[in-house]
């Protein structure tokens, strides 16, 4: 994937307020990220990289992901298992998800009756709302039809 001379640009400066050069190892993690999709842990960019023979520490992982959230190019997902999932932002318009509690699955979704709630609720509180993170919790169907076939409750609608 090529990455935008701006976005690089703008990784610089974030490494820089930090104290922190553009090294390869770096660059490698912001292109793995940016050209995935999907809801990825540091553990998923560690193991593809070492596939493309790209020696990077998870350590070093973690502190692009970090600073990759700062500068807006990742969203950092807390699905409440203990594990983080990154996405990129870049390639994707505003989403909201669910997450089935059974197997970790995400599973994204828009709904404008829900995008115009929330904005005629901020008018309403005169609340400037800057960004919102949206997470249902519950069971996917999959799941639901694991747990039916086994007896231990049914499918819900």
């Amino acid at each position: 994937m090529e990455i935008a001379a701006e976005h690089i640009k703008r990784f610089k400066l974030a490494l820089r307020a930090e104290s922190l050069r553009l090294t390869s190892q770096r660059l490698a993690v912001m292109e793995d990220i940016l050209a995935s999709g999907g809801h990825r842990e540091c553990d998923d960019i560690f193991l593809s990289l070492r596939e493309k023979r790209i020696p990077v520490s998870r350590a070093t992982i973690y502190r692009t992901l970090d600073i990759l959230e700062q500068v807006g190019f990742v969203r950092k997902l807390d699905i409440g298992d203990g594990r983080f999932r990154y996405e990129n932002k870049l390639a994707q318009s505003h989403h909201d998800h669910f997450i089935c509690l059974e197997c970790g699955r995400i599973i994204e979704f828009v709904d404008r009756g829900i995008e115009r709630r929330q904005e005629r609720l901020s008018k309403e509180h005169d609340f400037r709302l800057i960004r919102h993170v949206h997470q249902l919790f519950g069971i996917c169907r999959a799941c639901q039809m694991k747990k039916a076939k086994r007896g231990n409750g049914s499918p819900e609608a």
